[in-house]
């Protein structure tokens, strides 16, 4: 989830610009074109049901870094890459329509889990299982040279954005343009350990949980991690009436052996309890400054999301230095681009031609 101390100054911003409606996007017609900037015509992205697609037709692994990351892939080989970050309690489902989508428009899409989920396992048993923010955006950094890929269009939410925030802000030669959801996501410790407004700290109850043994338990319980993390997907998206079939999907990413450490070292190092790596220190005290994004970049806030700062952006503005357009996404929740496939996907192929 998103940083608690970006959401508290936010918090007192007030209610803002109304939420702008994006769902026309889902009832426009394929065939024409959204909007023309210098480099040419941009595809408008065809409009989809969400849940119109169940499963990815390709999954591989690749060993890379201290990881073999699985991780789904669609489109043509040699098409612009795209890589879609998922969140927590999520996996790659959240982009199961939306990568058809851009396969469809020639974009070579990359999905992988992030450590902790699914089929990605740790090389060795020796190595820690961390969860800091520098050793996740690390990890796909390690899978892009492992497949390749010099440089990519990057999209995410949740541990998605603050990752791709991360690549975008210490490696922008790897990034050609970013979505990010809830804006800048970058998160900076010792903000965090002081108090934040009451009605914040409600939304944050699990990560207090998880600092407890009871929630430790809880997250080494797989029977009783699964119901945790369903709960939380009601609380976040109210108005997603996702299927059982929907959210077993993605809980099978959740039986991952290092499921359980990885999600509590995230949290309970996010708010100061546990040190960090010396490994990973360098990395730690750069975004610890809060560094400026110079890609160009489109944020996208939902706005029945609890964890997105009300208004129109201006909370997080100043840290986006490049090209840069802000939407808010009326009647959508946390889980944006399983929620809504096709705004999520335009804003993409928008991002890609800023």
């Amino acid at each position: 989830m998103i940083n608690r101390r970006t959401f508290s100054k936010a918090a007192g911003l007030g209610a803002g610009a109304a939420a702008i409606s994006l769902s026309g996007l889902q009832n426009q017609a394929s065939a024409a074109t959204s909007h023309r900037t210098s480099g040419g015509p941009v595809p408008t992205v065809p409009t989809i049901t969400p849940g119109t697609h169940t499963t990815f037709p390709t999954l591989k692994q690749v060993k890379a870094g201290v990881l073999d990351i699985g991780y789904a892939e669609a489109g043509p080989a040699h098409g612009p890459v795209v890589i879609l970050l998922h969140g927590w309690p999520y996996d790659i489902h959240s982009y199961v329509d939306v990568a058809p989508l851009l396969a469809d428009l020639g974009y070579r899409v990359i999905v992988p889990y992030l450590r902790g989920h699914g089929s990605t396992r740790f090389l060795s048993s020796r190595t820690p299982r961390n969860a800091e923010q520098s050793a996740i955006a690390l990890d796909i950094i390690a899978l892009m040279d492992a497949l390749k890929i010099h440089r990519a269009v990057f999209a995410g939410f949740d541990w998605g954005s603050r990752t791709a925030d991360i690549i975008a802000a210490l490696w922008p030669e790897r990034v050609k343009a970013l979505v990010s959801t809830s804006g800048y996501v970058i998160t900076n410790v010792k903000s965090q350990l002081t108090p934040a407004a009451p009605a914040v700290e409600h939304n944050w109850w699990y990560q207090w949980y998880f600092a407890t043994d009871r929630g430790k338990q809880a997250m080494e319980n797989p029977e009783e991690r699964v119901a945790l993390c369903r709960y939380v997907w009601t609380l976040v998206s109210p108005n997603w009436n996702f299927s059982d079939a929907t959210f077993d999907r993605t809980a099978q990413a959740f039986l991952n052996p290092d499921y359980a450490a990885i999600v509590l070292y995230n949290y309970r190092w996010r708010i100061g309890l546990i040190e960090g790596e010396p490994r990973y220190d360098r990395y730690e005290k750069l975004l610890a400054a809060q560094p400026p994004i110079h890609v160009p970049t489109i944020t996208l806030d939902p706005a029945l999301d609890p964890f997105t700062p009300p208004g129109d952006g201006t909370a997080y503005r100043g840290h986006f230095t490049g090209k840069y357009e802000h939407r808010t996404i009326a009647n959508i929740g946390h889980n944006l681009p399983q929620e809504a496939p096709t705004t999520f996907a335009q804003a993409v192929v928008d991002a890609d031609h800023l």
